[in-house]
C-alpha cells in the first residue's frame, strides 16, 4: 500500500505535466485518431520507461492506462509513481492472467490500455518481434487498436548532461480493426497474422531506420503504397 494515499492519480498527472513542460519539447501527431470515448488497445513501440507517461500526457483522454512490467513495481520513487498513474503491472515470465483480466475489465468500462507488443524495451531503438500479448487482449475483447509511436524519450540523460531541453514526438495512427478469433483457420495463425498487422502499423510511423526486423516486411510495403508513403 502507498505511504502517501492522498496523492491521487489527478495530482500526478498535474505534477508531471509541469515538469514536461519545463523540461521537454513535446510535439503529438495524430491526436484526432485518439476516439473521445471507447474502449481501445493502444501498442506502441517501447525504447524508455518514459514512454508510457508521456503516452498519457499526449491526449486529452484522462483513462489512459498503461500494462508494464512488474519488475518496475519496487523501484524507488518510479514504482511509487506508476501506481499512482494507475499502470497494470504484468510479468514479463509466462502468460499473466491476473494482469489480462485486469486490462479486460479495463477495456470493457470503455478505457484505453496501452502495451508494448515487443515486451521489452529496445536497447537500440529498432522494432523488435512482436509478441501476440497485444492482439489477443484487442480480439478477445472485440476492440480496435490505435498504433503509436515515441520518438526521443530515451535521450533523457544525454539532454540533462547538456542542459537542454527533450526533444519528445508521440505519434498516434488510425485505430483498425483485428479479424476475430473465431473466422476461418486456426488461433494460432489468425493470432500471428494480427500481431504481424499490429507491428507494421507501428512501423509504419517510424523512420525507417527503426522498423528493425519489419522494415522489409510485404505488409508494410503495401500498407505505405496504399497511403502514398512508398519509399
Amino acid at each position: 500500500m502507498s505511504k502517501h494515499p492522498y496523492v491521487s492519480r489527478e495530482r500526478v498527472m498535474r505534477l508531471l505535466r509541469r515538469l514536461v513542460n519545463c523540461l521537454v519539447n513535446l510535439e503529438v501527431e495524430g491526436g484526432k485518431h485518439i476516439p473521445d470515448t471507447g474502449g481501445y488497445v493502444l501498442a506502441t513501440s517501447h525504447i524508455s520507461r518514459l514512454d508510457t507517461p508521456f503516452l498519457m500526457l499526449s491526449t486529452s483522454r484522462k483513462d489512459v492506462v498503461g500494462m508494464v512490467a512488474r519488475d518496475y513495481e519496487k523501484a524507488p520513487f518510479f514504482g511509487w509513481f506508476l501506481n499512482k498513474l494507475g499502470v497494470i503491472w504484468i510479468s514479463r515470465t509466462g502468460y499473466d492472467f491476473q494482469a489480462f483480466r485486469e486490462a479486460s475489465s479495463y477495456l470493457k468500462s470503455g478505457g484505453v490500455v496501452g502495451l508494448a507488443p515487443e515486451g521489452t524495451r529496445s536497447a537500440d531503438g529498432k522494432l523488435l518481434e512482436g509478441k501476440p500479448g497485444a492482439a489477443l487482449l484487442a480480439m478477445k475483447n472485440k476492440v480496435k487498436v490505435i498504433p503509436a509511436a515515441v520518438l526521443g524519450s530515451a535521450d533523457m540523460m544525454k539532454h540533462f548532461m547538456k542542459f537542454t531541453r527533450m526533444q519528445v514526438k508521440v505519434i498516434f495512427g488510425q485505430p483498425f480493426e483485428l479479424p476475430h478469433l473465431d473466422e476461418a483457420g486456426s488461433e494460432k495463425d489468425i493470432l500471428e497474422q494480427a500481431t504481424t498487422e499490429i507491428m507494421v502499423r507501428i512501423a509504419m510511423l517510424l523512420p525507417e531506420e527503426r522498423r528493425g526486423m519489419y522494415a522489409d516486411h510485404p505488409r508494410l510495403r503495401v500498407l505505405l503504397e496504399s497511403q502514398g508513403l512508398s519509399e
